[in-house]
């Protein structure tokens, strides 16, 4: 009888152990915030620096604008050749895209669509692109101030 009392005392202590070892992890895995830690937390920016979608700005030589394109060699759009709608940031003047692609951009405003032609240089590493002629719709979705 007494082994059984025994028995019966160490799953008790046990139950307690594990109960308050998952107590502790829950309270440390998820602390609450209390007003002083939100009074010293540093606030985490959540807003990305947006672009200015007002028709009336003009792109320049220097501006950072955001586009949207679909590359096209004699009317057939190219694997890589696009933005696929999500846009992207390009800085004029900055030498990024292929020769004369930024310049043509020039003078747009937001909301503009502009064809933008290129050739693709004889020693691009795309080989199927290379030395050919393409044609972008560029569509200026905004520029940043």
């Amino acid at each position: 009888m007494q082994h059984l009392n025994r028995q019966k005392r160490l799953q008790q202590q046990k139950h307690r152990e594990v109960t308050e070892a998952a107590e502790e992890t829950e309270a440390t895995a998820t602390p609450e915030a209390t007003e002083e830690t939100e009074a010293t937390t540093t606030p985490e920016v959540t807003e990305a620096a947006s672009y200015n979608t007002d028709s009336s700005l003009e792109v320049t030589d220097g501006n950072k604008v955001n586009i949207d394109y679909v590359g096209k060699i004699d009317g057939v759009a190219f694997d890589g050749g696009s933005t696929d709608g999500k846009g992207t940031d390009l800085v004029i003047g900055s030498g990024t895209y292929i020769d004369n692609f930024e310049e043509q951009l020039i003078g747009a405003h937001p909301g503009d669509k502009v064809e933008v032609t290129v050739v693709f240089p004889d020693d691009y590493q795309a080989a199927d692109l290379a030395g050919k002629e393409a044609v972008f719709d560029v569509t200026v979705n905004g520029i940043y101030e």
